[in-house]
């Protein structure tokens, strides 16, 4: 067969779970830049998109409904903005790990107050994401 090209098929080196978490936030990599007030808050939400991702993919292996996964993946988003904001305006909250920061800012109860103001039953519906999300940090550092 002259002039044709052969198509090589390679196995996929990205997993279903990393194929699945694609389709559920396609801009994922973008996140951290989203959240940058300066540039080097780009690496501060890369480290936050690391304890992210692993709490997204149990998301996913949950089997929620379709409105549920897109209200914790933007509620999460919204935690990572917050998350970078209180650092700028803290600079004793910016000399703590990303992790520990995180940890410290979500409670038992739900998370922080989002500024500017969002309504209450946004804050409310925030706080339960945050709630999913303390519970399987604290089943993290437990383990």
């Amino acid at each position: 067969m002259v002039g044709k090209r052969q198509i090589i098929r390679h196995p996929s080196i990205v997993s279903p779970e990393e194929t699945a978490l694609e389709r559920y936030v396609p801009d994922l990599a973008n996140w951290p830049r989203s959240w940058s007030v300066d540039e080097s808050d780009a690496a501060i939400g890369q480290q936050i998109l690391d304890v992210l991702r692993p709490f997204l993919l149990e998301l996913l292996a949950q089997q929620r409904s379709k409105k549920t996964l897109r209200r914790d993946r933007d509620h999460l988003w919204m935690l990572g903005g917050e998350l970078i904001r209180r650092r700028c305006d803290d600079p004793d909250l910016a000399a703590l790990p990303v992790a520990t920061l995180l940890f410290n800012l979500i409670e038992e109860d739900g998370g922080p107050l989002i500024w500017p103001r969002i309504s209450e039953s946004e804050q409310k519906s925030f706080d339960a994401t945050c709630r999913k999300l303390y519970r399987y940090l604290d089943r993290s550092q437990s383990a």
